[in-house]
């Protein structure tokens, strides 16, 4: 099996030679027609719009065509590191929601405060590193819940049902841990759970939409351990084909029992990722087993993929194939990008199979923080193709000056059938919208 990586498609970057706010295009080593319009010193209050429109030629004749996006630079503001979507205005029409705002689609150009809006500068953090929606109330308005600065409590925000004004905070959680919290449905209730670590244990909280005031439920599924706010790498998927929804970390995963509340769940150790974000499950060869996709070090390179086999007595197994080196050379023209903070999977070019968007955390510890923090904040997706029993990932780049928070969301905002890109960090809030493919 092999899981190699294809030359990739759309700007290319080799070197750490970028500034903030400044495309890294004399680095470009292939000829795809590009528009950047960037404007950095905007009105907080006012849109930004950044267009930029990538040709990517897939370079197999047999491939699906790639698409071309539209960026749009909703504000160059530090608000948040992890942005997402929900009908806020039940037009039909999906909105967009990053940091204090929440910005009316399909356009996004009219924008709304949930709660007072505070910047932050890019040299530090943010009190809201992820974002996600619901109804948490059951009063048929979508609400918004933000995920805090790791081991701080969390929140949810109430939508006040169409009228003006700062949505009402609910106390949700306390002491969220972990750097990549999931929102997902870990107990089969068709709810989604909140799936992170408190200090000392890992598991997943519960919401009732019958008691909005009351506080979530964690359940922990693991013995006291070493899990602390800044634990890196969570995930979940059926490893075992039981029909369960097992949970997955950087160093093992957590067979969830016929009896969830029988903790702690069997553990299964294995070395995943050394220092992971959102861990994908799914199954990448097409043999019926789920497989494990993952940055290998967040905070420096890698990204890898584990094959799902069977040991000679039948026992999982799993046997590592890269993607990107979690050491590359870094004299090479090769292509590279470091600080793969944020995962999601998502079909991006509609042939069926789920590929993988990633990108550049920009300054995630600062200016002088972690592997190259000042080259060009690559926000890219990864074709997934299968062909005679083998494996390829092709890299396309969406945009080379966004990047990606400590969450990227994937999601057909403007109804083509095809997958958008939501993005809130450092360098402000893009979405950034597919077109007709060629």
């Amino acid at each position: 099996m092999s899981g190699r990586l294809a030359e990739p498609q759309g700007p290319r970057y080799t070197g750490p030679q970028a500034v903030r706010g400044q495309p890294a295009l004399g680095r470009n080593r292939f000829s795809a027609p590009l528009l950047v319009f960037f404007k950095e010193k905007a009105a907080m209050r006012s849109l930004v719009f950044c267009s930029l429109m990538v040709s990517l030629a897939a370079p197999l004749a047999a491939a699906q065509p790639a698409p071309r996006y539209k960026t749009l630079c909703l504000t160059d503001k530090f608000y948040c590191e992890g942005a997402y979507y929900g009908d806020f205005n039940k037009d039909g029409k999906l909105d967009v929601v990053s940091g204090p705002f929440w910005y009316e689609g399909p356009d996004f150009q009219r924008k709304h405060e949930i709660r007072p809006p505070q910047a932050f500068d890019p040299k530090d953090y943010s009190d809201n590193f992820l974002t996600y929606t619901g109804d948490f109330n059951g009063d048929g308005w979508t609400d918004v819940l933000y995920v805090p600065w790791p081991g701080k409590d969390a929140s949810w925000y109430e939508n006040p049902a169409g009228k003006e004004g700062h949505w009402k905070a609910h106390f949700a959680l306390k002491d969220v841990g972990n750097e990549s919290p999931l929102w997902t449905d870990i107990d089969g209730d068709g709810r989604p759970d909140l799936l992170y670590n408190i200090t000392g244990y890992l598991g997943y909280a519960t919401y009732d939409p019958a008691k909005p005031d009351a506080p979530w439920t964690f359940h922990p599924i693991t013995p006291k351990g070493n899990y602390q706010r800044y634990t890196h790498g969570i995930g979940c998927g059926d490893i075992n084909g039981d029909g369960r929804v097992d949970i997955v970390e950087s160093s093992c995963w957590w067979e969830q029992p016929a009896n969830r509340e029988a903790t702690p769940w069997p553990k299964h150790p294995y070395q995943f990722a050394e220092a992971g974000a959102q861990i994908l499950v799914y199954d990448v060869n097409g043999d019926g087993r789920n497989d494990v996709v993952t940055a290998w070090h967040c905070h420096q390179y890698g990204l890898v993929w584990h094959e799902q086999i069977r040991t000679t007595e039948g026992q999982i197994a799993f046997r590592q194939h890269e993607i990107l080196s979690p050491k590359p050379d870094l004299k090479s023209k090769a292509f590279r990008v470091s600080q793969l903070h944020a995962l999601d999977l998502a079909d991006m070019n509609g042939d069926g199979l789920l590929d993988v968007v990633t990108g550049k955390r920009f300054w995630a510890h600062g200016p002088k923080g972690d592997a190259e923090p000042d080259a060009p904040a690559l926000l890219l997706w990864f074709e997934l193709r299968r062909t005679a029993g083998k494996v390829q990932f092709v890299p396309h780049v969406i945009h080379d000056n966004s990047g990606v928070g400590t969450q990227v969301t994937a999601v057909d905002l403007n109804g083509d059938r095809l997958p958008d890109v939501i993005v809130g960090n450092k360098k402000g809030t893009f979405v950034h919208l597919s077109q007709s493919l060629p």
